[in-house]
């Protein structure tokens, strides 16, 4: 199954934007983490089917109420996702 890595910046730290990706990329079926990065950047990493990874881009444009999502950065991730679920790294 394809591995997909995202780059969300903007307003995207301490707006429960993880809490949100959390939700949705277990409600997608996929596999892999998201944390915050020092930068100010959330990384998710994503493992499944190009639908449900193409589904999990659009939500992480959508973003929690209270957040701001200025860019979306997608790339294939060829490192190996060992997670069986998705959860949140700190």
């Amino acid at each position: 199954m394809p591995i997909k890595r995202f780059l969300v910046q903007g307003l995207v730290q301490g707006v429960g934007f993880r809490y949100f990706v959390l939700q949705a990329a277990r409600g997608l079926g996929l596999a892999g983490f998201v944390r915050n990065l020092p930068d100010g950047a959330v990384e998710a990493v994503a493992r499944g089917s190009e639908d449900s990874l193409r589904s999990l881009e659009s939500k992480l444009w959508e973003g929690p109420a209270l957040s701001r999502v200025d860019s979306v950065a997608a790339e294939e991730h060829a490192a190996e996702v060992k997670e069986r679920d998705f959860s949140i790294r700190h």
